[in-house]
């Protein structure tokens, strides 16, 4: 059996707010061609932008530069977002927002863990580690064939009875 490799696109910005809606307007795009529902396009470029925006508001005191790499499969898109941004104890980290836990009601989050809480309510799979800065890994699998495969159109009765 023969494993694809995936079609990669990769950019680099500055981490700066501006550059945001730049980043949502890319991965619209590539999410689009994609074949992903309009829901799924607006839950992937919300997800993207608060890991964008983490990285503009924690990784760097003055300048810097996030990269994304977008790796393009049949059943799926990865993100990653990366910044070579100041280093933080990730177990801290954690601790010190709780539990991510999408059955508990949002009004339990301490502050700044929203971010986080919508990227792993919005994608498939995410996955945060230290590596000379932050990387955040997120994944969006496509949902292809969402309409029963027997439904050929409008049903006859419908027709009829116009």
């Amino acid at each position: 059996m023969r494993v694809h490799q995936p079609e990669t696109i990769e950019m680099t910005v500055p981490a700066k707010s501006e550059f945001v809606g730049v980043v949502r307007l890319t991965v619209s795009g590539i999410a689009n061609r994609l074949g992903y529902t309009y829901d799924d396009i607006e839950d992937i470029k919300i997800a993207v932008a608060e890991a964008c925006t983490n990285v503009v508001d924690h990784a760097y005191d003055e300048g810097g530069t996030m990269g994304l790499s977008f790796h393009l499969y049949e059943d799926r898109m990865e993100v990653i977002v990366t910044d070579q941004g100041q280093s933080f104890d990730m177990d801290a980290f954690r601790e010190s927002l709780g539990p991510i836990d999408g059955s508990k009601p949002i009004q339990d989050l301490k502050e700044g863990g929203l971010g986080l809480f919508l990227i792993n309510t919005l994608m498939d799979k995410v996955e945060m580690k230290e590596d000379s800065g932050v990387v955040l890994a997120m994944t969006k699998f496509l949902q292809r064939d969402e309409v029963d495969n027997r439904v050929e159109g409008i049903s006859a009765t419908q027709t009829e009875q116009r």
